[in-house]
């Protein structure tokens, strides 16, 4: 006697509970990829952004220039820009109050660090979630396969006389649960390191052109305290 053995058969022949647990992790799948794929494009134009941000900053000229540029919100800002909006529409919120040099200074980096937390959270912001995914599909998938083959040998012990054929459909149908578990937990595992590592890099870069800008405005109030923000002796 032949045994359908197809993965479409095995699957509608599983116990309920094997097919709920082939569900999850069917849809913990399909919405680790779909993440996978939007933060990797996240990811790509907050550093592209970054780039095209620091291009124009460095390249020299007026600061105020620069900010009335970006001083409108639009879709291609990058994290970069907007901690330079708000540092610099602090520093010089305070320069009209008529603030001292060091309490100016103290209130644009207060205003950066605020506009990096907000960055932080939109670069992790459901990153967990691909750690939560490949942390639990395994056992999910094993939870799965034990109750599977628990099955599968609570039915042949009302069988007189068992045979491989008899055995193999229930326990092959347990052991898909288990390869649904890995299919969905690697491709997570190995996206949240990589996303976790390029936020950190990310991060960073916006840390050190905090500083950098922190400085600029600290040299700028030492030197010229009524001049413009012009940087051609940077």
């Amino acid at each position: 006697m032949s045994v359908d053995m197809s993965f479409s058969h095995l699957i509608l022949q599983a116990s309920l509970v094997v097919q709920l647990v082939m569900l999850i992790l069917v849809a913990a799948s399909v919405a680790s990829w779909a993440l996978i794929f939007r933060k990797r494009r996240a990811l790509r134009e907050a550093a592209d952004g970054a780039e095209a941000f620091e291009d124009r900053f460095w390249s020299g000229g007026n600061l105020g220039e620069i900010y009335a540029e970006m001083q409108t919100p639009h879709e291609e800002a990058g994290g970069m820009e907007r901690i330079f909006r708000a540092g610099f529409r602090e520093f010089s919120r305070m320069r009209k109050q008529g603030a001292g040099g060091e309490p100016t200074v103290e209130a644009a980096h207060r205003a950066m660090r605020v506009a990096l937390s907000r960055e932080t959270d939109g670069l992790e912001a459901y990153v967990p979630f691909l750690a939560t995914v490949g942390s639990t599909s395994p056992y999910i998938g094993l939870f799965g396969t034990v109750w599977g083959i628990m099955n599968a040998f609570m039915a042949l012990g009302q069988m007189q006389q068992a045979t491989l054929a008899t055995v193999a459909p229930g326990i092959a149908e347990a052991l898909i649960a288990t390869a649904l578990g890995l299919f969905a937990a690697i491709p997570a595992v190995v996206a949240y390191n990589r996303f976790s590592s390029q936020i950190e890099r990310m991060l960073n870069r916006y840390e050190i052109f905090m500083e950098e800008f922190t400085s600029i405005l600290q040299r700028h109030l030492q030197s010229q305290p009524t001049a413009g923000f012009a940087r051609s002796g940077e």
